[in-house]
């Protein structure tokens, strides 16, 4: 199997009823400022670099975002504040992600989610994470080059421990919070939200850090020269 392969299959997904619901019925109401665009309304897969050494793990698609756009954190403010990073970062072509053909590229770097669906109140239930889980198992693997794993929020950081063989107790997840798991090494952020955004939870300077510090834990310098 083929990340194109896994592409094709997740775009076809139907496995939960209350997210095919949502997703579809978002699709047809829109949103006001959005009421001339065809929205995407189904699941989302990962986008990027097909060889990365760096694999991003997000919650799950907003409703008007990636929901809309058919790209993961592509058309929100989330995905603002992320693609900036990751150009900082030298990771991202552009600083912006507005829609699927606006010529951004990934550098080193894959982007993806714990559910491909947008979820109502952006909550997925425990079984919905856990019939989406497969597919970031996957995707993972079809990544043998990944040496870092950075998950944005507590239930990417637990989607990815999920996809493993942690140690037990199992690490907790925190912003710049790290474990090493067989050739991997998980970091951990705080997700670029509107909500952490604006209350200062995250900011710019410490989302650059775990950024910094993923880019020596994978060795990218080295392997770029």
């Amino acid at each position: 199997m083929s990340l194109d392969d896994l592409e094709a299959e997740i775009v076809a997904c139907r496995a939960c009823p209350r997210l095919v619901a949502w997703r579809e019925e978002v699709g047809r109401v829109k949103r006001r400022a959005f009421a001339d665009q065809e929205y995407w309304a189904r699941p989302v897969p990962g986008f990027g670099d097909p060889d990365p050494w760096l694999l991003v793990v997000g919650l799950a698609p907003a409703a008007h975002g990636a929901n809309r756009t058919g790209r993961v954190f592509t058309g929100d403010r989330s995905g603002d504040v992320l693609f900036a990073a990751l150009h900082r970062a030298g990771l991202a072509s552009q600083p912006t992600s507005v829609s699927a053909d606006d010529g951004l590229r990934l550098i080193g770097c894959r982007v993806t989610a714990a559910v491909r669906c947008a979820p109502p109140g952006n909550r997925p239930e425990p079984d919905e994470r856990a019939r989406c889980l497969p597919f970031l198992r996957r995707e993972l693997a079809l990544c043998p080059g990944a040496r870092v794993v950075m998950a944005l929020g507590a239930i990417g950081w637990d989607a990815v421990l999920r996809t493993l063989d942690p140690p037990r107790p199992w690490p907790r997840f925190g912003h710049g919070a790290e474990a090493a798991i067989g050739g991997l090494t998980l970091i951990g952020s705080y997700h670029p939200s509107q909500q952490n955004v604006f209350t200062g939870r995250l900011t710019p300077a410490m989302l650059d850090d775990v950024l910094a510090r993923a880019t020596v834990l994978g060795g990218a310098d080295q392997r770029n020269s």
